[in-house]
């Protein structure tokens, strides 16, 4: 179940949720692009990997296809990776090239935020905290990545949600 969102007065949204996986296909499922590819983004759109370098300084370039309208693209910079339990990395939409981009929904939502997933053991299930945090934004930017925590909430729940699916 996902734990519900806290704002905070510096800004960062979390999020917990707890899967009945063991961490070691947990972690399969975030760095692979096979998993990947079944998974990530919004319930409402089919994922699909355009690229996958899971090493610090590699890129995740992904599209999400609405059924109807147009493709969304996002992409993620490793920045850090600890094998099993540790993934930093900066999220931003994407042109269909791989470049950053403005968020179609919201065009002072910051052009990066690092994302900082953590996995830890809990007896035969894993414990996944997601933290976020606006990088380099103007304080217009930091604004309104607080006031899309609810948003977020709901984004980052459905992907969740997926990712447990398809842990099965």
């Amino acid at each position: 179940m996902t734990r519900p969102a806290l704002p905070t007065n510096d800004g960062i949204f979390t999020l917990t949720r707890r899967f009945s996986a063991p961490r070691a296909l947990v972690w399969r499922a975030w760095s692979e692009a096979e998993h990947l590819g079944q998974w990530w983004g919004p319930k409402a759109c089919t994922p699909r990997v355009e690229r996958l370098e899971f090493r610090p300084g590699g890129i995740f370039h992904y599209a999400m296809v609405p059924a109807e309208g147009d493709t969304l693209w996002g992409r993620f910079l490793y920045r850090e990776i600890a094998a099993p339990e540790r993934i930093v990395w900066l999220n931003a939409f994407a042109t269909h090239r791989g470049g950053i981009a403005r968020a179609p929904f919201a065009p002072a939502f910051p052009l990066e935020v690092e994302n900082t997933v953590t996995l830890a053991e809990d007896g035969a299930a894993t414990l996944l905290a997601l933290r976020s945090v606006p990088f380099g934004a103007t304080e217009e930017e930091e604004a309104v990545f607080r006031g899309l925590f609810a948003s977020m909430q709901a984004g980052f729940g459905g992907t969740l949600d997926r990712l447990a699916e398809h842990l099965g």
